[in-house]
């Protein structure tokens, strides 16, 4: 159900020696292995929901993508066999879906930046999701672990996928890696090894790496550009903006402009999602309620990750972790400071953050409720809507109800209970991210790739106050 790899929020990598690093490995590579046993001896919720449902082949949504307008050689640059393309094949394949995101709207911006004799800006080629050990189907059903693909528009929606621009900005539009490798015949193609730029940026903060890209692609004169990773002896996460970075407080520094860029505000939900969430509106109103009725203005929404995440809170206490990209911006409140190594709570500490128990759930609801009303203006104003995102299926769940229940007269829904199709079902973790994202009031957890990417696009959109977005 919800599908990252937390594994990201480790401290950068270049602290620690070469046996240390070494270890690292080892641990990351053990827990993604534990991740997917555990997704597949647990399965996904939606089995238990409706058995009867297959894998959606996507078909049309396929040659959706394929027949874009922009997939057209003849058209005029900066489009069409004059325009400018770069294709980031150091791309993270198989993690989760939000550390994948995180980097696909990065590299869209990136690219979008980059200005080849200040004409255009490159074509960014955008790729499909590659699965990893988070997919949301019985093993029996997945006829290739490794070419396991969901289409990009059946997660999001905006430029980073090949949907236009705004009005008046003549950038090219995104195209496909089958429109790219027509266009872009291997023969034709510069490619930039990471190998070669990021060496020098190991330590850098994340606004030098971005300007430190933007000139290398900027200054290749180049039609065709491919970024490739380098040696994996040399670098063991060769994407331009790595795990050891997203996981640092150097992302910080790239915020203002991110969060302006056109990247990060037309990027939405794709359609499939968009119609998830109309189709599950009324789980979050009363039987008798008025269906036209707006839930998400009364609705808090939290982020529970567990089962698995145990083993992973563990590595980040064991490390000193802090939280995770954008939970990581000073003007939110909650901020977590890691406790120097060796100090006896240090452990216990991060645990109650990263895996809260179910009375520490209770009381930052009841907190999180009480500050946000304080805010609001109309005394008749309620938060009487909760909607649970999670990954937990046993007892412990059902006692959480049950606690807020009695301290409060909640309406609670979870992830589990929502009602989706095949197509809505393979890409659940949108679906709630997008509910989080409309919601009054959200808590989450700062060691979460999704919790960080559900903060970006409520910031973005500027309805949700800093206030609203909390963490355990």
């Amino acid at each position: 159900m919800l599908s990252e790899c937390h594994t990201c929020a480790l401290s950068p990598a270049a602290s620690f020696s070469p046996v240390v690093r070494f270890t690292i490995i080892l641990l990351v590579v053990s827990l993604v292995l534990s991740t997917l046993w555990l997704s597949d001896a647990h399965g996904s919720r939606h089995r238990w929901n409706n058995a009867s449902l297959r894998p959606p082949t996507h078909e049309k949504l396929w040659k959706w993508e394929a027949s874009l307008p922009q997939h057209d050689p003849d058209l005029a640059f900066p489009e069409g066999r004059t325009g400018r393309y770069v294709k980031f094949s150091n791309q993270a394949l198989r993690l989760g879906w939000n550390n994948c995101f995180n980097e696909v709207l990065m590299n869209s911006h990136l690219a979008y930046m980059s200005e080849p004799c200040l004409c255009a800006c490159n074509c960014m080629v955008f790729q499909p999701y590659y699965w990893g050990g988070h997919y949301p189907w019985p093993s029996s059903q997945r006829a290739d672990y490794f070419r396991t693909t969901t289409p990009l528009n059946a997660l999001l929606s905006g430029p980073a996928a090949g949907r236009p621009w705004e009005a008046g900005d003549n950038a090219p539009r995104a195209v496909s890696e089958s429109y790219f490798d027509m266009i872009c015949p291997d023969s034709e193609r510069r490619k930039i090894s990471t190998a070669q730029v990021k060496p020098r940026l190991r330590h850098s903060e994340g606004i030098v790496v971005f300007q430190e890209w933007m000139k290398v692609l900027s200054e290749a004169p180049e039609r065709c550009v491919e970024v490739v990773p380098g040696p994996w002896a040399e670098d063991d996460h060769p994407q331009v903006f790595d795990l050891w970075l997203f996981g640092s407080r150097r992302i910080v520094s790239l915020w203002e402009e991110f969060a302006q860029s056109p990247t990060s505000r037309l990027l939405g939900p794709s359609k499939i999602v968009e119609a998830a969430v109309a189709r599950n509106r009324r789980l979050f109103l009363p039987p008798r309620g008025s269906s036209r009725r707006d839930p998400f203005p009364r609705m808090l929404a939290m982020h529970l990750r567990r089962g698995d995440y145990r083993e992973a809170c563990l590595e980040f206490a064991r490390y000193g972790s802090t939280f995770y990209s954008w939970n990581l911006l000073p003007f939110l409140p909650d901020q977590f400071t890691p406790l120097p190594e060796g100090h006896p709570d240090r452990v216990a500490r991060v645990m109650e953050h990263c895996l809260p128990d179910r009375d520490a759930v209770v009381r930052k609801v009841k907190q999180a409720k009480a500050e946000y009303l304080q805010t609001r203006e109309h005394p008749a104003a309620k938060v009487d809507i909760l909607f649970i995102l999670t990954n937990e299926h046993d007892a412990w769940l059902e006692e959480l109800k049950d606690a807020l229940l009695r301290e409060d007269r909640w309406r609670i829904v979870t992830s589990r209970e929502l009602q989706l199709d095949a197509e809505q079902t393979e890409v659940s973790m949108a679906v709630d991210m997008e509910i989080a994202r409309r919601a009054a009031v959200f808590i989450g957890n700062g060691w979460s790739s999704m919790t960080s990417n559900i903060i970006h696009a409520r910031l973005v959109n500027g309805l949700h106050p800093h206030i609203n977005n909390r963490f355990f």
